[in-house]
């Protein structure tokens, strides 16, 4: 698979996907917009890919959004106002609209974080089911510093991560977040003290989770996010719609074979 902006492959049924711009420190251009989407089109195809891992190349998980990206976008405009909010709005909802295929992503999505990860880089990892990073993660809603709101999901998103105290601080303000703060406010759930560490360690709790049956994570994962959106009466007639289904299936007794015998089981793709 090649990309411009991206490495992928696939390992021991785990997506790595990497942010491949390490000399720009992974700043977003037109190219990271194009191929994310593709990719987890491609991801959501691949029966044998059951868990992705999203870092970035270098020093750097992602410094946001590239800023000659956003130049280019102004100069789309012209001296019409309408048309000119017409033409933003398209350009806000396609950069939505990539972010979105990560958090609709039927397998869950493990993003493992090192060095800067500001502004847009922030949208991303709030699309992702969990974070992790290395002690010299430094994270930051950085939008507010040059003069707009976030746009890409951070807002939308990030309340029900740390809370919505602690995510208008922090877009308020655009202050610098350190890896054990991010840690004891829940941006991420562990930190590692470098690096090498940190993808070792996601990718092993990547492959964990892939050695369970797929369905039933897929549909844990379906779960949660519709939880997320809908009240409780809504998300329990779902389930018993969902596992009135799911609870036929041949990993259910797959499942409870290995327990009794105290065996690995192997799930189906």
């Amino acid at each position: 698979m090649d990309y411009k902006f991206f490495n992928v492959r696939v390992v021991d049924k785990v997506a790595q996907v990497e942010m491949n711009r390490p000399a720009k420190l992974n700043a977003m251009n037109a190219e990271f917009w194009q191929e994310l989407p593709h990719i987890f089109a491609w991801i959501e195809e691949q029966p044998g890919v059951r868990v992705v891992v999203i870092g970035g190349a270098g020093a750097h998980f992602s410094s946001g959004i590239d800023l000659a990206y956003l130049a280019s976008v102004a100069g789309l405009l012209g001296k019409d106002v309408g048309r000119n909010a017409v033409i933003l709005r398209n350009q806000i909802k396609r950069l939505q609209s990539a972010l979105e295929a990560v958090d609709r992503c039927s397998k869950p999505v493990l993003a493992a974080i090192q060095g800067y990860c500001i502004g847009g880089a922030i949208d991303l990892v709030s699309a992702c089911d969990m974070r992790y990073c290395s002690a010299d993660a430094r994270f930051s809603i950085s939008e507010i510093d040059v003069g707009m709101a976030a746009d890409v999901g951070t807002l939308q998103r990030l309340p029900r991560i740390i809370g919505d105290g602690m995510m208008r601080e922090l877009a308020y303000t655009g202050r610098f977040v350190e890896a054990d703060e991010a840690q004891r406010i829940g941006l991420v759930n562990r930190v590692y003290s470098e690096p090498a560490e940190l993808l070792s360690e996601v990718m092993q709790l990547a492959r964990q989770i892939a050695a369970k049956s797929p369905l039933a994570v897929r549909g844990t994962k379906e779960m949660i996010r519709y939880a997320r959106d809908h009240s409780v009466e809504d998300g329990l007639n779902y389930i018993a719609s969902w596992n009135a289904a799911m609870l036929q299936s041949g990993d259910l007794r797959i499942a409870m074979a290995a327990r009794m015998s105290k065996t690995v089981p192997e799930f189906a793709d």
